[in-house]
């Protein structure tokens, strides 16, 4: 029986949410671009969702984080 190669192996996760925003929008614009074969489109979009659902997941925790030290309570943002 062959074994699975090391490229099948899932990636893996982001570093920090920017290297994630960062990846995600290297692959969208490449998704766009209409240059990727089938396979790899939906390798692609696959992999921007793991992102996406990364991304989303960081935010929740800040703002989370900011409702604790604001004691609960969203401050509007001011710009000076």
């Amino acid at each position: 029986m062959p074994k699975a190669s090391a490229s099948t192996a899932p990636p893996a996760e982001p570093a920090s949410y920017e290297a994630a925003l960062e990846e995600l929008e290297q692959l969208v614009g490449r998704i766009e671009s209409g240059q990727l074969p089938l396979d790899q489109m939906l390798a692609g979009y696959q992999r921007g969702a793991v992102l996406l659902a990364f991304c989303r997941q960081r935010l929740e925790a800040v703002q989370d984080q900011i409702k604790v030290l604001d004691e609960g309570m969203l401050q509007p943002w001011a710009q000076e």
